[in-house]
């Protein structure tokens, strides 16, 4: 899994983060130390991780991610990353 999206909320951009869906790589989920919640009313699963995403980046580039683009998406920041 090359590709990976990370986001938060502008309004908690000290944590949580979110750093993948139902269908993302569980051991890479468990060496970010995410856990997976689903939030009342949505009919999926997310991986949270209560580290701020500097925090969350650092360990992605440490890893062989590499930021591709960041966008801010009405109330939400969210990063696109990818390892060769």
């Amino acid at each position: 899994m090359p590709y990976l999206l990370i986001s938060t909320q502008i309004r908690l951009e000290a944590g949580p983060t979110i750093v993948g869906d139902e269908h993302s790589d569980p051991h890479l989920m468990s060496i970010l130390g995410a856990t997976k919640r689903t939030t009342l009313g949505n009919n999926f699963s997310e991986y949270y991780v209560n580290d701020a995403p500097r925090v969350v980046l650092d360990k992605l580039e440490s890893l062989g991610y590499r930021v591709v683009s960041m966008t801010g998406v009405g109330q939400t920041l969210v990063w696109c990353l990818h390892r060769e």
